[in-house]
């Protein structure tokens, strides 16, 4: 049930239920990531020992920001800009918000192409349209070739649009419903491909630590990868703190998500290895992973349709969970900015995220492909710019802020004094300094 009192500070009115804010900050960090990136990342620098090392990163660094994010979000009930100058009571503070709900919005004209991917790729496999024998590769270069993608990102936008415009309450109810049904696509396809001859090494792969891998660049590798997991430095966990009740405890809402997040990793792992051994797949080919060498794959298994089916539906769902969240933060700001409704906010947003996404839609081998700059696509350099420079630079802004200028932080959070004196350390000496060096080594200016 989602509650609707109205907080005597600010007057908004937007409530998620405790589990309804759990599931919805789970379904943030559940993306599409974890299904082709993590792969790549966690063989290319060991295996297991990658895992943990991502592991330790999460626990020790990423939540501390993520508890940072929602406490601000809670503690200024508002959108990221708006949040940060009620707590500071300086508008430069709001310029800094409004640079990570800029890269919500860009991550969002660009994440709604690959979600309209995965759906339409469902639909295939679902019809049967990809079996054994059909050219993948010449399937998927025709489809990204076309026009076809901006059909799909624009249905894309609409069902987003469709959710994100009944406000928490709508979020809420969408989560309790797909966050589950997650998981238990997750789990089935689990089983299924465990099932598969030469499935173990696959297994043996990404459970079998390799340390002589790791390195100085592993490190903030993982850090990167876990910053992103979470959904961090892009307003989203700001934006759904502001809908939490004063009841619930944020430490507690903060373990949860990690949790959720650390075992959509582990069964990610645990379908993407043992597919790619059992049928001699390279896991380290990004997007081509997803839309080509792994409907292969499916395809040669008995009932393929219906497995590569299912694999394609958690994808879209991964990808439809990720971008209501990511929908929401310029919606909010919209709402709290210029007192628009949110219907006019919702339509107008996500028109604008739909025009400036047609660019990305098109230019991955469609009528745009030839338009680069250096060695990067349209497409390219919005994930570049948004995921490389914006998302650091808004973690960046977090830890600073709890850490050095708002004083009612421990409060708001209200963790115990020696967990907050921890808390506080982490933000103000130990994730700064590792924030920076993953903003210097992902954005190329250093390399290590």
């Amino acid at each position: 049930m989602v509650h609707e009192e109205t907080d005597t500070t600010t007057g908004t009115k937007e409530r998620f239920s405790r589990s309804g804010f759990i599931l919805a900050a789970i379904g943030s960090s559940v993306g599409l990531g974890n299904m082709w990136k993590f792969p790549y990342i966690t063989g290319l620098y060991g295996g297991a020992a990658f895992f943990l090392l991502f592991t330790i990163c999460l626990l020790f660094i990423g939540l501390p920001v993520l508890m940072a994010e929602m406490t601000i979000g809670r503690g200024g009930r508002g959108s990221p800009a708006i949040a940060l100058v009620r707590l500071s009571g300086q508008r430069l503070w709001g310029g800094f918000g409004v640079l990570s709900i800029a890269g919500a919005f860009f991550i969002m004209s660009f994440y709604a192409v690959v979600a309209g991917w995965t759906m339409h790729y469902a639909v295939l496999s679902f019809g049967g349209v990809i079996h054994e024998g059909v050219d993948v590769a010449a399937t998927f270069n025709n489809f990204i070739g076309g026009f076809l993608p901006v059909l799909w990102q624009f249905i894309v936008m609409v069902v987003t649009g469709w959710i994100v415009i009944r406000g928490a309450s709508g979020i809420e109810k969408f989560n309790k419903v797909l966050i589950p049904a997650l998981v238990l696509i997750l789990l089935f396809l689990m089983v299924r491909v465990l099932m598969l001859p030469g499935a173990g090494t696959g297994v043996e792969f990404f459970l079998k630590p390799d340390f002589s891998k790791l390195s100085n660049e592993s490190v903030l590798v993982a850090l990167g990868h876990a910053f992103f997991s979470l959904s961090l430095g892009m307003g989203t966990m700001m934006t759904y703190g502001a809908y939490v009740d004063r009841e619930q405890s944020l430490g507690g809402a903060t373990l949860a998500v990690g949790g959720g997040d650390l075992l959509y990793a582990l069964l990610a792992g645990l379908i993407i290895f043992p597919t790619t051994f059992a049928y001699g797949i390279e896991p380290g080919q990004g997007p081509g992973l997803a839309f080509v060498a792994l409907p292969a794959a499916f395809s040669a298994m008995p009932v393929g349709w219906l497995f590569g089916g299912l694999f394609f539906l958690l994808l879209a769902i991964a990808a439809l969970t990720s971008c209501v969240s990511l929908l929401e933060v310029p919606i909010a700001y919209a709402i709290d900015r210029w007192g628009w409704g949110r219907n006019k906010a919702t339509i107008v947003t996500c028109s604008l995220c739909f025009l400036v996404g047609i660019p990305s839609a098109i230019s991955v081998g469609g009528a745009a492909q030839g338009l680069h700059w250096g060695s990067r696509s349209f497409f390219d350099w919005t994930d570049f710019i948004a995921s490389n420079i914006i998302l650091p630079l808004g973690g960046l802004v977090v830890t600073i802020f709890v850490g050095y200028v708002w004083k009612n932080a421990a409060k708001e959070a209200g963790l115990t004094a020696g967990w907050f004196m921890l808390w506080l350390f982490i933000l103000r000496y130990v994730a700064p300094i590792l924030i920076v060096l993953v903003f210097l080594h992902t954005s190329g200016i250093i390399k290590i």
